[in-house]
């Protein structure tokens, strides 16, 4: 929505959104975590599945947002114009012209931004705890106090599993062009 919203909004607008949107990115992933620790202890979010993500949300937005918002800059908007000009509402007209267009970027997006929070240690040791933690969270924890041959097995899976992921991305969106 965010990446919708630039690209149709005001274009002094957008120039100055698009740099705080996507500014989780530029900064260290270890201050993101701190500052959501410090934030989330406020609002008794540490340990909360809510808070592990929004956590996780803040870090893979930015990578949604640069994805998304390059479909929607290479999509020509008159076509959603006339749509709307037939009659059509905006969301209509978005979800029977524009999404089914961008949807490839959309679906890859979604993939980055899972593998993106699958990978994320980091705000995870910070923010998750007790019933509500990670299993890479609970992989590292294992590393630290022992070393388990059955860790190198659910990493493999892990990585079989995601490369099979953007594999079947890839294979998908190669289909959906030659049609």
């Amino acid at each position: 929505m965010a990446a919708y919203g630039l690209v149709n909004g005001s274009s002094r607008l957008s120039k100055i959104l698009f740099p705080i949107f996507i500014s989780p990115m530029m900064v260290p992933i270890i201050l993101v975590a701190i500052g959501l620790f410090y934030f989330f202890v406020q609002f008794k979010l540490v340990g909360s599945v809510f808070g592990l993500v929004l956590g996780h949300s803040l870090v893979a937005m930015p990578l949604v947002l640069i994805i998304v918002f390059s479909a929607l800059k290479n999509y020509d908007m008159n076509q959603e114009k006339v749509a709307r000009s037939l009659g059509a509402t905006r969301f209509r007209a978005f979800r029977e012209i524009t999404l089914p267009q961008i949807k490839f970027s959309i679906v890859s997006a979604s993939l980055i931004a899972f593998l993106t929070s699958f990978d994320e240690i980091i705000i995870s040791l910070f923010v998750a705890g007790g019933d509500n933690s990670t299993i890479t969270r609970s992989m590292f924890l294992a590393l630290r106090d022992q070393i388990d041959p059955t860790i190198a097995a659910i990493s493999t899976i892990l990585i079989i599993v995601s490369s099979g992921l953007l594999i079947l991305v890839q294979l998908l969106g190669n289909k959906d062009k030659s049609t």
